[in-house]
């Protein structure tokens, strides 16, 4: 595989593998504002698979265009950082709303439902509701990004060329905590994460399924984000 890509020109790669490419794009950029460009994300996306193509290894084990994918996710993900739109107020309200859920369930012992969060805050439910909703717009959410309670930014867990055995080790039991973690989420927050990252249905397919708005679909991935960020955040 590695010697084919070495005698592909970019132009054939860049044809053969546009599809994904797109696919990735249109992906992100339904959870991006409109300020942001898909012929930006697009031409990012390109440079990702190019890259791939160069450092491609098949001794790791992964198909190319797995591999081509994360490098394209994270080659669009650094591009939308550069351009960070975010005000950090928004950034310390997720990071507030993640420490109220932390509280509110480490004191009752199950699921924080919205009201009950709100009120740990001080803020009213539709107050409450507009920052899960400013948190979700202003992000590039990953599971290992939407988990990590320590960024100030928009940021993409993107693997090592070749990670040692610790890395490994680190990798695989966060993985672990997490998949037992999404596991105890809300039913409903389980599917809209099952479908948006395993099924790969933009936030208006999943509502469709749903019987939901865009915007509620929204709100319910953000709140599963941001509940698994409370969770997590003595683990990590």
């Amino acid at each position: 595989m590695y010697d084919q890509l070495q005698l592909q020109t970019a132009d054939e790669l860049i044809e053969q593998y546009a599809p994904l490419v797109k696919r990735i794009a249109h992906h992100l950029m339904a959870r991006l504002p409109s300020t942001v460009l898909l012929d930006d994300l697009l031409q990012a996306g390109m440079m990702g698979l190019l890259e791939a193509a160069k450092k491609y290894d098949t001794s790791k084990g992964a198909s190319f265009e797995t591999y081509a994918g994360i490098r394209i996710r994270g080659s669009i993900i650094d591009e939308v950082r550069r351009g960070d739109w975010t005000p950090r107020s928004v950034h310390r309200n997720s990071r507030r709303v993640t420490e109220a859920i932390h509280q509110v369930e480490g004191r009752l012992g199950r699921d924080a439902s919205d009201a009950e969060v709100a009120a740990e805050m001080d803020i009213s439910l539709d107050e409450y509701h507009q920052l899960v909703k400013d948190s979700m717009e202003s992000r590039l959410f990953s599971f290992e990004e939407m988990t990590d309670p320590k960024e100030d930014g928009p940021s993409e867990y993107v693997a090592n060329d070749d990670p040692g055995p610790s890395q490994h080790f680190e990798r695989s039991s966060f993985q672990e905590n997490l998949a037992a973690e999404i596991a105890r989420l809300p039913e409903r927050e389980q599917l809209v994460l099952s479908l948006y990252y395993d099924e790969e249905l933009n936030l208006k397919e999943i509502g469709q399924v749903l019987g939901v708005s865009e915007s509620r679909v929204s709100q319910i991935h953000s709140q599963a984000a941001l509940r698994l960020r409370s969770r997590l955040t003595e683990w990590r």
